[in-house]
């Protein structure tokens, strides 16, 4: 794979250069431009020596210019990567603007474009920056999702550059090939809310991430998408169909509505019960200081409902989200469900609401493990499984 790499001006341009290493290590050919702003926080001797290969810096190179090499730049890559795209140069993307190297290279390629953004919290989440990102995405600019963080700043929220290795993981899933294509994916993620009034509700800290990024990777793969989300804070995955839903018994309608399909993939985290008498306003103490004790009743249980119905899908996968003995309580699901797969995760640290996760693949086969990963990579790693299981 041949990456033109432009490298955009902020604290996060360091892990460039780890990028580069990565992407060479992995026998791919990168080409860098650093802009003015970029050469503040990394050198072109340290991307030359990590690339091998000249860096570009400039549009008034006279012998390069002489030869149109903006324009060679710009076509004779398989895929530009912008990282990391700060707020202004995603600003100028968007404008066409050609007022520098970088720019002018964005605009004169013909080849897929991925951006990386890294931002300050309250940049990444400004008007102007959320429509920037919509046009790009409207015109086929993959952008990727910040992480969420810490920020060098001082701040704390989305806009964190994602680690080098997820963006290795976005790009090869650029080369990766369609193979989920004229199949339909559904996803479920994130958590149920179940009203106890309409000031409180029972939920879990299911952030959806994980579900997320398992319908982002379906889609790049080629599939059609749908994606039953419950009350996260998340933006949708390119080129996914999105149903929202607040209850368990409204994803299980989504999850009905949304049949048939060759692969579900249940990654929320349902709530197991929800309240008898949800009540329309907000409960209060007797004259006690009491409060009536809630009855509860069990929700659907939709992985085992498609488990069961006759509108199974070829290829049923839940997800087990245990604190200690995580491969014996799947195994147990898988056979209790009607599951083909059980993905198991111990979620007794920072799994739920963080970035990383570790899994196990139970079936009826056995188990496979994979090392803990960004979830982005245990996205891309499952739907390569998925394609290997419909092949």
């Amino acid at each position: 794979m041949r990456i033109l790499l432009i490298i955009g001006g902020g604290i996060a341009a360091y892990k460039a250069s780890e990028l580069v290493r990565l992407i060479r290590r992995d026998g791919g050919h990168v080409t860098c431009v650093l802009t003015e702003a970029g050469s503040r926080f990394v050198t072109p001797l340290t991307l030359a020596a990590l690339s091998e290969n000249p860096v570009h810096t400039t549009l008034w190179d006279l012998k390069n210019e002489v030869e149109m090499g903006h324009i060679q730049l710009s076509r004779q890559a398989d895929l530009v990567v912008v990282c990391p795209a700060t707020a202004d140069l995603m600003a100028r993307m968007a404008a066409g603007m050609a007022d520098d190297l970088a720019a002018t290279l964005l605009l004169a390629t013909d080849k897929p474009v991925l951006a990386v953004p890294a931002m300050n919290v309250r940049m990444w989440q400004h008007a102007a920056t959320i429509a920037n990102v919509a046009t790009l995405r409207a015109r086929g600019v993959t952008v990727m999702e910040p992480d969420e963080g810490a920020m060098a700043c001082g701040e704390f929220g989305p806009g964190r550059l994602p680690e080098p290795e997820a963006i290795l993981a976005a790009i090869h899933a650029q080369f990766a090939p369609r193979r989920l294509a004229g199949r339909h994916v559904l996803v479920t993620a994130g958590p149920t809310h179940e009203p106890i009034d309409p000031v409180r509700y029972i939920a879990n800290r299911s952030s959806g991430r994980q579900g997320f990024a398992l319908a982002e990777a379906a889609a790049a793969a080629g599939a059609r998408v749908t994606l039953v989300a419950g009350p996260v804070a998340l933006p949708t995955p390119p080129g996914v169909a999105r149903i929202d839903v607040e209850t368990a018994r409204e994803m299980a309608a989504a999850v009905a509505a949304a049949l048939p399909c060759d692969v579900a993939i249940m990654v929320a985290a349902v709530a197991d019960w929800r309240v008898a008498d949800a009540v329309g306003q907000k409960r209060k103490k007797d004259g006690t200081g009491q409060i009536a004790p809630l009855e509860l009743v069990e929700n659907p249980d939709i992985l085992a409902g498609l488990g069961a119905s006759a509108a199974k899908p070829g290829l049923l996968i839940g997800f087990a989200a245990e604190t200690e003995n995580v491969i014996a309580h799947a195994q147990a699901k898988l056979a209790r469900k009607g599951a083909d797969w059980i993905i198991a995760n111990d979620v007794s640290g920072d799994v739920m609401g963080g970035a990383d996760n570790a899994v196990h693949i139970v079936t009826a086969a056995g188990v496979e493990s994979l090392p803990r990963m960004a979830k982005a990579q245990v996205a891309h790693a499952l739907i390569a499984k998925v394609a290997d299981a419909l092949a």
